[in-house]
């Protein structure tokens, strides 16, 4: 499933004229295609598997995705996520802002990782599927 991601070369994007914000953006969209790619290959209606990847791309998910990795991260990617952490501000008006922080800082970690290093993203990838069902 992540081959897609691994087979990719770094990007000609210039990632140092990229803020963390625009990163967090590209990193949302990336994270979300990683979803739907995982369930597009589930039975089922449209509707249900729309509800499914939104379960999974939603910022309370993707802090929990974050707290999983974290331990894996290198000093590098923890500093991306603090960068885009940073900078996210309040969030939604329901959502905790420490949450959509934290979601934010790992949109901005996948962005950079996609463009710069999509080895590394599809290896962190493989360690989320391993340890999926792994509640530690």
């Amino acid at each position: 499933m992540r081959n897609w991601i691994r087979d990719l070369e770094a990007s000609s994007v210039p990632v140092e004229t990229l803020g963390p914000l625009q990163l967090a953006w590209l990193g949302d969209a990336v994270w979300e295609l990683h979803q739907r790619l995982r369930h597009c290959g589930s039975p089922g209606r449209s509707d249900d598997l729309h509800r499914a990847v939104v379960s999974e791309v939603k910022a309370a998910a993707q802090a929990a995705v974050l707290d999983r990795l974290e331990p894996h991260l290198t000093e590098q990617e923890l500093d991306l996520v603090r960068r885009g952490r940073n900078r996210a501000g309040r969030g939604p008006r329901r959502g905790e802002a420490s949450v959509y922080g934290r979601a934010t800082g790992f949109e901005t970690m996948v962005g950079w990782l996609f463009l710069q290093n999509p080895a590394r993203l599809a290896e962190l990838l493989d360690r989320l599927e391993e340890t999926e069902n792994d509640p530690s």
